[in-house]
């Protein structure tokens, strides 16, 4: 939401703003825009009829007094996406999908339309490296890359987000249920891919995952005689003695990486197959898509010296969870692999939930789980037995249940850093634990 204030005000509108709590990097960023608040809380008596559109978060509650002097005015109301969508009516736009791997192909292809000189509005849901912020809103600009959420869009719009912005071109990576808070089984989640395919553009092209099965049904069943299905795979790639990787592709074309990981090896392709879709020219995609280097959070270097080395991953949902383990693992197969998960997420702090995590940190020699009793207070969660949540994760010998911030910063910051691999995964901050290598 603070992105896209800023990326608004950018381009020349009158932007205000409200929140209960205001924290880093938002804060400052806000505050060198001159667009954070006085004060932080609900002011319902500037809500006038002077303002032309209020773009509403999805953690605002429905009973918030703002909204509610919104609604008795009769003002515009906008979920976020109804508003990205609105501001590139003009655009060709291109959305990426799916349940794992959307930050990153975003990423990937905006690091491309930059280095080809394109003009492109987006939504990004990582800081970029190059880019000031993870949104831009330009009426010039011909095309617009959005990350497709699955999640809802607003406490007053219980669409998924991606229903609303009807792309020309989308990729869809893969289908493994998650927001059991929203979608209470795995078929009312898969669902909503169905659904999404129809909000589609007319004649658009949709690029997906092979090897995925539930897509592959999802796309099999689709009524739409209008649109243009594109397969991609992961290919077969190679490590290099300096740590990176050769991914081989059809027509004798090859691409070097750093980028860790066989699931981002995937993410690669289909970001590549989307590029040639899109008209971009391949072999400048190719060399170009060499030196990206990732989105922040998404097995973002920590730390590399001496045989040490520390990643720090946005990985969160089951599938998300075992594919980040185990394509670590794979990268560094001599290394031992400590994998760290917070449990940060409604989905996964729910009880009901919880055993979808079986064996996803299977690929670890060791594993930490951890999560703050007190962020289960604040969701409104009932308390987890410990013993419980580390029943759920399966057979795995060594894994340890931590519900104290200090107690897992000592766990960490004590290892033995010989020959080791330690792998971060949260969607959260770990209870602002402090890590010094």
């Amino acid at each position: 939401m603070h992105n896209i204030a800023l990326a608004v005000a950018a381009a020349g509108h009158e932007v205000t703003g409200s929140d209960d709590q205001i924290f880093e990097p938002s804060r400052g960023r806000l505050a060198a825009a001159e667009l954070l608040p006085t004060n932080e809380g609900w002011y319902p008596e500037k809500i006038n009829e002077s303002i032309d559109v209020i773009v509403l978060g999805m953690h605002a509650r429905k009973n918030n007094p703002e909204l509610l002097k919104a609604q008795e005015l009769g003002l515009r109301i906008q979920s976020y996406p109804e508003f990205l969508r609105a501001s590139n009516a003009h655009a060709k736009r291109v959305v990426i999908g799916g349940s794992h791997g959307k930050t990153t192909i975003t990423s990937m292809l905006l690091h491309a339309m930059r280095g080809l000189n394109i003009p492109t509005n987006f939504m990004v849901g990582a800081q970029l490296k190059g880019f000031s912020r993870m949104a831009e809103i330009n009426p010039n600009r011909p095309w617009c890359i959005l990350e497709g959420d699955e999640y809802l869009s607003s406490p007053i719009d219980r669409r998924p987000k991606f229903f609303w912005y009807e792309g020309h071109f989308t990729l869809l990576t893969g289908i493994a249920w998650d927001h059991i808070n929203v979608f209470p089984t795995e078929e009312n989640y898969i669902e909503q891919f169905d659904l999404y395919l129809e909000t589609l553009a007319e004649n658009a092209t949709v690029v997906w995952c092979a090897d995925d099965a539930v897509l592959g049904l999802i796309i099999r069943r689709c009524n739409r005689t209008d649109l243009k299905f594109i397969p991609y795979h992961t290919p077969p790639c190679s490590p290099n003695s300096d740590g990176t990787m050769t991914i081989e592709f059809e027509g004798n074309r090859s691409v070097t990486t750093s980028l860790v990981g066989t699931h981002n090896i995937q993410n690669l392709a289909g970001a590549r197959t989307l590029a040639q879709t899109m008209g971009l020219e391949i072999a400048a995609f190719d060399r170009i898509i060499a030196s990206f280097v990732g989105a922040a959070r998404r097995l973002e270097t920590v730390h590399d010296e001496n045989g040490f080395k520390v990643f720090r991953d946005f990985a969160h949902a089951p599938s998300k969870v075992k594919a980040t383990v185990n394509g670590v693992k794979a990268s560094y197969p001599s290394h031992a692999l400590t994998a760290v998960l917070e449990l940060h997420t409604f989905s996964s702090l729910n009880m009901d939930f919880l055993p979808s995590y079986a064996n996803a940190m299977d690929g670890a020699d060791e594993a930490v789980i951890y999560f703050d009793p007190a962020v289960l207070e604040h969701k409104r969660l009932p308390q987890l037995d410990p013993q419980f949540v580390r029943k759920s994760f399966g057979a795995h010998p060594n894994i340890r249940v931590i519900t104290d911030a200090s107690s897992l910063q000592k766990q960490v910051q004590t290892l033995d850093t010989n020959n080791r691999v330690v792998l971060l995964m949260s969607s959260g901050w770990f209870g602002n634990a402090k890590w010094s290598w």
